[in-house]
């Protein structure tokens, strides 16, 4: 299992979490856990997935990812598990 974090924040529209979703389903990226909100006209969501299966590369998929946040109009974040902990330690 190689666990992933993704992050998408942006105006919200519809079709983002369509748009994301069908993208990971497509490239065998599996959903593990997902926390959507909408605050004030702004998207939120996070996601933990299991990048295990995938078709292509990390690096591929976090470009595609973010080319496709922009023709969207949001951003959208990949991270590896094991850094975005990292990160976040105290």
């Amino acid at each position: 299992m190689q666990k992933v974090v993704i992050t998408v924040v942006g105006k919200d529209k519809v079709g983002i979490m369509a748009r994301v979703c069908t993208y990971l389903a497509d490239n065998g990226i599996n959903i593990l856990d997902i926390s959507q909100t909408i605050v004030s006209g702004y998207f939120n969501m996070m996601m933990i997935a299991d990048m295990g299966d995938k078709i292509k590369e990390f690096e591929k998929v976090k470009s595609e990812l973010d080319e496709m946040g922009t023709s969207i109009g949001v951003q959208i974040r990949l991270q590896r598990e094991e850094i975005f902990d990292m990160m976040h330690r105290i």
